[in-house]
């Protein structure tokens, strides 16, 4: 390839590059200005949110996340079910499985399913599904558990307030 022609072919590229910046080629859409207010199909690329980029992400406003799980319940159940192995925790909903345990001195081996729905310390915040390998257990053990919880809970509190 002589010189003459590695010349011509960069002049080309480089209009062709131009071309293509200035001309219909280079346009692909409308702009963001042009939109619908009501969008008929969220799929189409004139539809696509463009208020919603990867720098929100790191906007310090947009990852606040409200708990609203007592947290003094959390502990206190976390603390109560502690012979009980944890599979999963969830804190932004509130949920708690256990996976199946003995309790110190018993006989039998349970499973618990432990539900925080309120950020109150309060007796309908707590939700506990207590089950054996035999199926559900009678709702006095289950209300024994929940009470034993919001007792701990309770003492949490108040162990609080002193410092």
């Amino acid at each position: 390839m002589g010189r003459k022609s590695f010349f011509k072919f960069t002049a080309a590229v480089v209009a062709l590059g131009a071309l293509t910046a200035c001309g219909s080629l280079g346009q692909f859409g409308s702009p963001a200005t042009e939109r619908p207010e009501q969008y008929s199909d969220p799929t189409h690329p004139r539809n696509i949110d463009t208020t919603n980029t990867i720098w929100n992400a790191f906007n310090r406003r947009s990852n606040e996340t409200e708990v609203s799980v007592n947290r003094y319940i959390w502990q206190a159940s976390l603390e109560v079910l502690d012979f009980l192995p944890v599979q999963s925790v969830d804190p932004f909903t509130g949920v708690i499985v256990t996976g199946f345990g003995t309790p110190p001195n018993g006989g039998n081996t349970y499973r618990a399913t432990v539900l925080i729905k309120d950020p109150a310390l309060d007796a309908r915040s707590l939700n506990v599904a207590l089950q054996t390998r035999g199926g559900p257990v009678d709702a006095a053990t289950t209300r024994a558990i929940e009470d034993a919880i919001l007792t701990r809970a309770r003492q949490l509190r108040i162990a609080d307030n002193r410092l």
